[in-house]
């Protein structure tokens, strides 16, 4: 026992410097290296406690089996799965992480008779938490994967009180579960409660808020780990899942501050846009857009010194991001300073525009954060807009009224020259037009944002 405890010491400190690791791509890969080092040794010592070799041979079979077929499919997955949908795999992960705490801790509380008090109140906060992240993360999936639910917020009537019942039922189905343990249909009760809670409270989350939902999703499968690592007295799943709660609520503060929104908020679901603008599009609009072709952006590109390219949702749905790539390597080989301004909220979870980025091979040391790179807007002679919308939105600084009033955004519009790639003018997740587009500074490049890039790169060797 002593070397197995000795062995889940060592594990954390793996996950601790691996995480550490994580904080910067030149170590992000020795992080992941650290991590997964100190997972296999916890799986290896877990394996060979006495309670799991004393189980008799064929329960050690089926679980080498799980083993087996649980890193069978991890591996297909990280093989086949395109950056582009990297949100709905980390969705999924999150998914999985809370789906399994809730079932073991469901069948430790049918096997253990009698357990104590500490153990069926972990079982309960395991059960509620597990469920909630399960359901929640597989409508964050659905949503994402453009399946059966609007990518858009789904609301209803009286939708924050059905939430508050329903948290209250399982609350209520928890206190059941503690005072008579034996009742394990209060228990299957509470697992159905908390997974209705878990989609009304996911399905009010869309577009540019899900980063937010990814991030809080991620925290609560670490929060349900930790709860199952005192059900099964297991010290390295209390140390793991502390971790990935305590990072993942972290983390999901830093989006909420992105997306000038409070933590309360979102955990009550209600993320989106709740009143929109009296400004119509075609007073916004209406005679002042300016279109251009590929061919005159070029030109400007011809006597820029620096350029800013701002990545949006819409470069990944394009895939653009290699030919992105390649348009900057051009633009330097002429001797222009090019940056890449990254919003945090940026795409469809933490970090999204990073990891597009890093595939394509771009230097991070280009990549800027937004408060490192607003103020040299000024000095910019053209940002190029790649399918972002909201997060460069003047009306954040200039409209109280605005759904997205107080919300940080990228000052693009103080760029000499601003040119947005987009398919049209419709609007971003808040729902409402953005005065950029019309701005006198800015000209408007419609197309597919792939193949807008590409003409980009094809003229721009034209006036070489």
């Amino acid at each position: 026992m002593v070397i197995i405890n000795l062995a889940y010491l060592v594990a954390s400190v793996l996950f601790i410097f691996g995480i550490k690791g994580l904080t910067h791509p030149r170590t992000a890969v020795r992080g992941n290296l650290l991590g997964a080092t100190g997972m296999l040794l916890a799986v290896v010592a877990t394996l060979a406690d006495e309670q799991v070799l004393g189980a008799g041979a064929l329960s050690l079979s089926h679980i080498l089996a799980g083993v087996a077929l649980g890193s069978a499919i991890g591996a297909t997955l990280a093989l086949k799965i395109q950056m582009t949908a990297m949100p709905q795999m980390v969705a999924l992960l999150n998914a999985f992480g809370g789906g399994a705490s809730a079932l073991i801790a469901g069948a430790v509380l049918a096997e253990a008779g009698l357990p104590s008090v500490q153990t069926t109140v972990a079982t309960v906060v395991s059960g509620i938490v597990g469920s909630v992240t399960f359901w929640g993360s597989l409508v964050a999936f659905d949503k994402l994967q453009g399946g059966v639910l609007p990518d858009q917020p789904v609301h209803f009537t009286g939708q924050q009180l059905v939430n508050m019942l329903l948290c209250v039922g399982a609350v209520g189905l928890g206190i059941l579960v503690i005072s008579d343990p034996a009742d394990l249909a209060a228990y299957g009760w509470l697992i159905a409660v908390a997974s209705v809670l878990g989609v009304l409270l996911t399905i009010p989350i869309g577009g540019a808020d899900m980063p937010v939902a990814i991030a809080l999703l991620n925290s609560y499968s670490g929060l349900a780990a930790a709860s199952t690592g005192f059900v099964l007295n297991n010290d390295i799943l209390i140390i793991t899942g502390s971790l990935v709660g305590a990072s993942g609520l972290i983390l999901t503060q830093i989006m909420c501050k992105a997306m000038n929104r409070s933590l309360l908020n979102v955990l009550m679901g209600a993320i989106g846009p709740e009143s929109s603008t009296s400004v119509g599009a075609d007073e916004v609009y209406a005679g002042r857009v300016k279109s251009a072709s590929a061919d005159e952006v070029a030109m400007l590109f011809d006597g820029a010194r620096r350029v800013v390219i701002v990545p949006g949702y819409g470069m990944a749905v394009a895939q653009a991001q290699h030919s992105v790539r390649e348009l900057a390597d051009q633009l330097e080989a002429r001797g222009t300073e090019v940056e890449f301004a990254i919003h945090p909220v940026a795409g469809r979870m933490p970090g999204h525009m990073n990891v597009l980025l890093a595939e394509a091979e771009v230097d991070y040391d280009k990549l800027q954060e937004m408060d490192v790179v607003n103020p040299s807007f000024e000095q910019t002679d053209v940002s190029l807009i790649i399918g972002a919308n909201d997060i460069v939105n003047p009306v954040a600084r200039t409209d109280p009224s605005s759904p997205i009033a107080g919300m940080p955004i990228l000052n693009v519009d103080k760029s000499r020259t601003v040119v947005v790639i987009k398919r049209s003018l419709s609007p971003g997740f808040a729902g409402i037009p953005n005065p950029l587009f019309a701005a006198d500074n800015t000209l408007m490049l419609f197309s597919d944002g792939k193949q807008a890039v590409l003409d980009l790169i094809t003229a721009m060797k034209e006036t070489s």
